[in-house]
């Protein structure tokens, strides 16, 4: 697990689980990449997204229920294979 991974790894284990957590992610505004992201998430998540003013980057946050921090690391390991998608 790289450093990055370690120290969020770290804080999530401070939380209470199961627990709302909230996923947030840049990326070029580009449906195909969006449907991606989305896709890797419940139905049920609630999605809200912000485009820059030039419209040429998305700003997408998805809050889901998740069971543990494990899932939580799971689920940026995943989106993080996607080319141009940046986690926050």
């Amino acid at each position: 697990m790289s450093d990055h991974y370690q120290k969020l790894s770290q804080q999530l284990k401070l939380e209470v689980w199961p627990s709302v957590y909230l996923f947030k992610f840049i990326m070029p505004n580009d449906s195909d990449l969006i449907r991606k992201v989305i896709q890797n998430f419940d139905k049920d998540a609630i999605v809200t997204s912000s485009s820059s003013k030039t419209a040429k980057y998305i700003a997408i946050s998805i809050k889901q229920m998740m069971m543990n921090s494990d899932i939580v690391i799971e689920k940026y390991k995943q989106i993080s294979k996607l080319k141009g998608v940046i986690s926050l």
